[in-house]
């Protein structure tokens, strides 16, 4: 189910947006649910960027069921670099997961203390 409660709007948007402003050369912050499917965003919601966030979600698929097979523990934090930057997947709980797109410039550690910070905040209020 989408993380709702009744109709109050609940601050993902405005975690997200946080999480931008403190990480520098973050492009875009995407909230997905178990299908891939966008809940929210903020910065750059191209098409592009719902594509990324979409196949991070095969790639945790993946790297859980390895994890899991070798018994190894829960998968939190996935860090991929590409030419153009990198991407972060954080994990959350109920099966959503947290996309974050870095710019060349960006420190990918840095991106993932990040996004363990706003992994508190999304899991408190999803």
């Amino acid at each position: 189910s989408r993380p709702c409660r009744g109709r109050r709007p609940v601050p993902y948007r405005r975690i997200l947006e946080t999480l931008l402003a403190r990480t520098r050369g973050a492009r875009t912050a995407l909230l997905l649910d178990a299908q891939g499917e966008v809940v929210v965003g903020a910065g750059d919601l191209g098409e592009r960027q719902r594509l990324i966030g979409a196949y991070q979600g095969i790639a945790l698929g993946m790297a859980s069921r390895t994890a899991e097979r070798f018994d190894v523990g829960d998968v939190r934090t996935l860090v991929s670099r590409h030419d153009g930057g990198a991407v972060v997947l954080t994990t959350l709980k109920d099966g959503y997961y947290l996309v974050v797109s870095l710019d060349p410039r960006a420190v990918p550690a840095a991106a993932a203390r990040h996004c363990e910070e706003a992994r508190e905040r999304l899991d408190q209020e999803i």
